[in-house]
C-alpha cells in the first residue's frame, strides 16, 4: 500500500518519553488498522522526547510503511502536540488517541462505520467503565467534566477525552481557528458538527507512566475554563459585591455599638476580617491574571510548537541520535 496517495484515514498520536510502550502500541495498532481495508497512516508526533523513543520511532518506520514521524524541537504539551499532528494529517477521517492503549484501538473501526453509516463529522470516544484508574483519578476527572460543564455547557460530552474521530471537514474548521493555547475535548463540541458517540472500557496503561501528574491536570482545568467562559470573573464581581455588602453591615454593627457604648474586645475579629478581605483580593487578581496572561500569549504571535522533523517531508532535518 502505497503512503504517497492520499489516505482515507490518518491516526494522530503524541509521544512524550514513550520507549517502553511504542512497541506494544504498533503490535496492537497496526493488525486494526491494516483489517480496515482503506488506505491508512499513522503520524507519531515525538513531542520532544529525552528518552530513546526517537530512535524506537525511526526502528518503527521501517518496518512500517504507514508509520509517518513528526517531531517537535522542544515539548510543547500534549495539545500542541495534537494540533500539529492535525495540521500535517492528510486523511478524510482523523483519529486522535493516545499511545498509552488506554483507549482500545479496536474501537477505531466502531467509529468509521458510525461515522460514514451517519454521515457523522465528529464521533467521540466515551469511557463508560473507567475501573483501571485510580480513585483519585476517577474522581479528579469526575470533577473536572462537573466543573466544566456547568461552566461551558452540557454540550461537552461526559468522560469523552481526545480519543474521538474527525472528519475532514471538521479538521479543516479547526486549524482555521487561532487558538494559542487548544483545549480539543472543549474546541470540538463547540464547532456544533454532527456528532456521535461510540462507548468503550478504559483499560490499564500498557507501559510505563503516565505523563499527566496532577499539575497539569490542573492546568487543563484552568486552560478549558479560562479559555471558553468569563465565569471566573464574573465570580470576581458578586464576591466584590458581597464583600461591600459585608462590610456595610460590620460597618453598621460598629456604628451602634458606639452609639450604645459598647467596646469590642480583643482584635481577632478585626484580624480575621482583614486576612479575609486580603485573601478575597489576591484570588481576584489571580483570576484576572490568568485571562491577562492568555491576552500576552496570544498577542506574542508565537507558533506554539516548532516541527524539525517529518518523515513525509523532503529536506527536514533528521533528530539528532536516530540513525539513518
Amino acid at each position: 500500500m502505497s503512503v504517497d496517495v492520499l489516505p482515507r484515514l490518518s491516526v494522530v498520536v503524541p509521544v512524550f518519553n514513550e520507549e517502553d510502550v511504542l512497541p506494544l502500541f504498533a503490535e496492537r495498532m497496526r493488525p486494526v488498522l491494516d483489517a480496515l481495508d482503506v488506505s491508512y497512516e499513522v503520524l507519531a508526533v515525538d513531542d520532544g522526547s529525552r528518552d530513546a523513543t526517537p530512535a524506537v520511532l525511526e526502528q518503527m518506520r521501517r518496518a512500517w510503511p504507514q508509520l509517518r514521524v513528526v517531531r517537535l524541537r522542544r515539548n510543547a504539551g500534549h495539545q500542541n502536540a495534537l494540533t500539529a499532528g492535525l495540521h500535517r494529517a492528510r486523511g478524510r477521517y482523523v483519529v486522535s488517541i493516545d499511545v498509552d492503549l488506554q483507549d482500545p484501538p479496536e474501537v477505531i473501526a466502531d467509529m468509521l462505520i458510525l461515522a460514514e453509516a451517519g454521515q457523522l463529522d465528529v464521533v467521540h470516544g466515551v469511557r463508560t467503565d473507567r475501573s483501571t484508574d485510580s480513585p483519585f483519578k476517577r474522581w479528579t476527572a469526575g470533577l473536572y467534566y462537573r466543573l466544566i460543564r456547568r461552566v461551558v455547557g452540557t454540550a461537552v460530552p461526559h468522560n469523552a477525552g481526545d480519543f474521538r474521530l474527525l472528519s475532514r471537514t471538521a479538521v479543516d474548521a479547526l486549524t482555521e481557528l487561532p487558538e494559542q493555547l487548544p483545549v480539543y475535548r472543549l474546541l470540538v463540541p463547540w464547532l456544533g458538527l454532527p456528532s456521535g458517540e461510540v462507548e468503550y472500557a478504559r483499560e490499564k496503561r500498557a507501559a510505563g507512566r503516565s505523563k499527566y501528574p496532577l499539575a497539569k491536570m490542573i492546568r487543563l482545568a484552568l486552560d478549558s475554563i479560562t479559555g471558553f467562559s468569563a465565569a471566573p470573573l464574573r465570580v470576581a464581581t458578586w464576591l466584590g459585591s458581597a464583600g461591600v455588602v459585608l462590610c456595610f453591615v460590620l460597618g453598621a454593627a460598629v456604628l451602634a455599638a458606639y452609639l450604645w457604648g459598647t467596646v469590642v474586645p480583643g482584635w481577632t475579629s478585626m484580624f480575621v476580617a482583614l486576612v479575609f478581605l486580603g485573601a478575597l483580593q489576591l484570588l481576584c487578581l489571580g483570576l484576572l491574571g490568568e485571562y491577562v496572561a492568555r491576552i500576552f500569549t496570544s498577542s506574542q504571535g508565537r507558533p506554539a510548537y516548532v516541527v524539525t522533523f517529518d518523515s513525509a517531508v523532503t529536506g527536514t532535518r533528521r533528530p539528532a541520535g536516530v540513525p539513518s
